[in-house]
């Protein structure tokens, strides 16, 4: 029985991890369809700064481990989808419709998965 307990405590911690990593990855992305989409280096940098902070502000408020503010878990899910959901949208706009898939695929799996194992807590 232990190690099928260490085996749960590990696909757990795989997954918040993965979640972390799909975190930074959706800021990634729309960071660069910021840069990209802005044509000017000042006004790309600026335009990917602000789209990619404004995601992090709300993430952070909302959705977050330790959000600033607690929501409804419906509400928490709004966000997750309008963040994760905006950077498999950049990645579209970047061109790259294939890894877009597997982020929204893997963002939404991972999400479902962590939704489940915090509700456990």
């Amino acid at each position: 029985m232990a190690a099928v307990s260490a085996a749960h405590r590990a696909f757990r911690q795989a997954n918040e991890l993965l979640a972390f990593l799909l975190e930074v990855a959706a800021l990634l992305a729309l960071a660069v369809w910021g840069y990209e989409w802005g044509g000017h280096l000042v006004v790309g940098a600026l335009l990917g700064a602000v789209v990619a902070g404004a995601a992090a502000v709300l993430w952070g408020a909302f959705a977050a481990p330790r959000a600033r503010y607690r929501v409804p878990l419906p509400a928490v899910l709004a966000v997750k989808a309008v963040v994760f959901g905006s950077a498999a949208l950049a990645l579209v706009g970047l061109g790259m419709r294939p890894q877009a898939l597997w982020f929204a695929g893997l963002a939404l799996v991972n999400t479902v998965l962590v939704t489940y194992y915090r509700s456990r807590d």
